[in-house]
């Protein structure tokens, strides 16, 4: 019984991200070789070119997966919290966290940006910064922060800091301390945003 059309592409293109999620999680962007993680995915490199164009668009399509899962554990870990500040507040730095975690460090926060640019020009930066702008039009509305600030603006602003935290994190000797320190200055960073009572 032969597979659907639709689901044998599906099935080839979650084969061919896994072995290049693996390959550049764990070696790098730069060391892993198309024939390796085709090789091991059990395909050919026509069938990597046929669905990515090349090895650039297949670190793409891994960092949108990531990039999917990272929103997915951001918004899980805000939703508990108390109060729609907080709620924006968490949200932020846990996406800062993140920096810590290996194959997020290497792949979203050094090879990202290394190979694909400056990541506020990513596909999914809009997203982020339309999202954001709608918390802080609220916590607005709701006489939270400020009256005086653009709301997309400053999501721009914002998201820009908590992109250079990651990286700091990520390219730091020492990511641990480097976190705890980037942490504790985007805290201080966002409390300036709130009204004075």
């Amino acid at each position: 019984m032969h597979k659907p059309r639709k689901e044998m592409i599906a099935e080839t293109r979650a084969k061919l991200i896994a072995a290049a999620r693996h390959a550049f999680g764990t070696i790098g962007y730069a060391e892993a070789s198309m024939d390796d993680f085709t090789a091991s995915a059990g395909l050919t490199r026509g069938a990597l070119y046929h669905h990515f164009g090349d090895k650039k668009g297949l670190l793409q399509a891994v960092i949108a997966e990531i990039d999917g899962e990272m929103a997915l554990r951001v918004n899980e870990v805000a939703s508990k919290a108390p109060t729609r500040w907080q709620h924006f507040v968490d949200e932020c730095t846990t996406y800062i966290e993140m920096a810590l975690e290996p194959e997020i460090q290497r792949i979203m926060f050094r090879d990202g940006p290394a190979v694909l640019g400056d990541p506020a020009l990513w596909p999914n930066a809009n997203a982020c910064t339309a999202s954001m702008t709608e918390h802080l039009t609220r916590l607005q509305e709701e006489g939270v922060v400020v009256p005086e600030l653009d709301p997309e603006t400053t999501s721009r602003l914002i998201n820009g800091a908590s992109s250079q935290a990651a990286q700091r994190i990520a390219n730091s000797n020492d990511p641990e301390a480097t976190s705890k320190k980037a942490i504790a200055a985007f805290k201080q960073l966002l409390e300036g945003l709130r009204k004075k009572p």
